[in-house]
């Protein structure tokens, strides 16, 4: 039995031994990864106020490279009135968050590195500061109300309506997949009615009433032809679509507005630079005086071949792309010129070509030699009743 205990004894004395031995080799790593750990802490936390530096500079550096090919902060100015008062909302918007976004991000990694791990340091906690809570609560809602308010202003301001005799041109412009339908006024100033249980494909494509007088000297553009208007002169523009989602879209003169089926919508707005002029304007810079065509490098430049454009800013099918059109800026003059030369839709399209007792939407006296095909539409039989033009 003394035999056994002693030995006993000595099994359990070396599986001590063994276990103090563990227990001072784990003790060593752990005081190794401490130092590796602290040297770890150090390096990333000067890595990221490397980074800090970096990423603000890159962030400067960029906006101003970029500046002359950003609406607004360069020589792609707002060609509208509203558009200038958009652009100076923006711009302390930009200014305040711009502020806020330099001190968090200096904060951010400062912090890291002021604060970072190391042997000895003692935490503070501090789990509630009356005085920091009121000043990071207030300052900012009181930026917040002054941005809502301008905000507000220029809302109220950009999405106005025209007033009754007002002087203005209003147009209509009717999307569907995959583009848009442009309606003048013909000589008497007005738009006709139009009711969708009127559309007959290939011939009445938005659903005209010509039964309207209005209607009858009203100017379509179903292609690609250039978007007219004249410079200084408000324009208020209907917007419509035929099918989908699509969005009434001019980047240099801040207009967007949903064009959707069955509601709609508008947008008045005074453009105050004519193509030609902002070509002008773009000239003096050079990263507009380059070739438009690299493949071309004595083809024209930039400046000469800049167009306003109206674009779909709704992604509404595959040919998305092609829903885009030029739009000219011109001087009252030039565009009274080009108005009188256009000719009405009806007496060309619809007077002499369309048999008068086959469709509703128009009962005068036509042709009924020429009737359109059978597989055109079918004939409707009674005329439904058009409800007057939305004036919002």
């Amino acid at each position: 039995m003394t035999t056994l205990l002693v030995l006993a004894s000595i099994v359990l004395f070396i599986v001590v031994a063994v276990q103090i031995g563990r227990i001072s080799e784990l003790s060593a790593k752990i005081r190794g990864e401490e130092a590796v750990q602290e040297e770890s802490n150090k390096s990333n936390s000067r890595l990221g106020m490397f980074f800090m530096v970096g990423f603000l500079v890159f962030c400067v550096a960029s906006a101003l490279y970029y500046k002359n090919y950003m609406i607004g902060y360069g020589p792609l100015e707002h060609a509208s009135v509203h558009g200038a008062k958009i652009q100076s909302l923006f711009n302390w918007t930009l200014f305040f968050t711009g502020i806020v976004f330099v001190l968090t991000h200096i904060a951010l990694f400062w912090f890291g590195y002021k604060y970072r791990g190391e042997k000895g340091r003692k935490v503070l906690f501090m789990p509630h500061d009356n005085k920091l809570e009121v000043i990071w609560t207030v300052i900012p809602a009181v930026v917040m109300c002054g941005l809502v308010v301008g905000g507000l202003w220029v809302w109220n301001d950009a999405m106005g309506d025209v007033q009754e005799g007002d002087e203005h041109l209003e147009i209509e412009a009717t999307a569907y997949q995959f583009g848009w339908t442009i309606r003048y006024p013909g000589v008497d100033g007005a738009i006709g009615t139009k009711y969708y249980k009127n559309i007959v494909p290939g011939i009445n494509e938005i659903g005209v009433d010509y039964n309207d007088p209005k209607s009858q000297d009203d100017i379509i553009f179903a292609g690609s032809e250039e978007i007219v208007l004249p410079k200084g002169k408000t324009v208020r523009v209907r917007i419509t679509a035929k099918d989908v989602l699509h969005n009434f879209y001019l980047p240099h003169f801040s207009v967007k507005m949903d064009a959707i089926p069955g509601l709609p919508t508008y947008f008045v707005f005074k453009p105050t630079m004519t193509t030609e002029e902002y070509r002008m304007n773009l000239k003096k810079y050079p990263e507009y005086n380059v070739p438009a065509d690299p493949a071309e490098p004595n083809g024209p430049r930039k400046w000469e071949v800049f167009n306003f454009e109206l674009a779909c800013a709704e992604l509404c099918g595959n040919g998305h792309f092609s829903m885009k059109r030029v739009v000219k800026i011109v001087e009252q003059s030039e565009y009274d010129k080009w108005a009188k030369e256009q000719k009405a839709f009806f007496p060309e399209n619809i007077e002499t070509k369309v048999d008068a007792g086959k469709y509703s939407w128009w009962k005068g006296k036509g042709d009924a030699t020429s009737a359109t095909p059978a597989e055109a539409a079918k004939p409707v039989e009674a005329t439904p009743a058009v409800p007057a033009p939305t004036t919002h």
